[in-house]
């Protein structure tokens, strides 16, 4: 599985979210201003080359759909980036974010209570 570019994720989220959809669907759904229709059809095109979405061709257009499953995206990656930027210590991933204020005591609690339901 490559890695998306930032373009692609913001698209393969949308994708995603959508189920399925043209091109169209996916530019209407990205925040203001939306970058050209073209712009948004390549990215496509390079997510459909690079295995994440199949466009099924009616008439003139073409409709896609995901073809790799969000969360194991979601957990190639963020192993990866646990691997590369915190020595793979989530321990480690939890103590910045809780240092840096942007994770709360109380969301703290939540992720604890989360573990020990497993």
């Amino acid at each position: 599985m490559e890695k998306l570019t930032f373009q692609e994720e913001e698209i393969m989220l949308i994708i995603w979210r959508l189920k399925e959809g043209v091109v169209k669907d996916f530019l209407l759904q990205m925040q203001e201003p939306h970058p050209p229709y073209t712009t948004v059809a390549s990215v496509v095109k390079n997510l459909e080359k690079k295995g994440y979405i199949a466009g099924k061709r009616y008439g003139n257009t073409y409709v896609y759909r995901p073809l790799i499953d969000e969360n194991d995206y979601k957990a190639k990656f963020m192993s990866g980036f646990v691997r590369n930027y915190f020595a793979n210590s989530y321990k480690d991933l939890v103590a910045f974010f809780a240092q840096k204020q942007k994770i709360s005591a109380t969301e703290l609690k939540e992720i604890i209570d989360l573990i020990e339901e497993k």
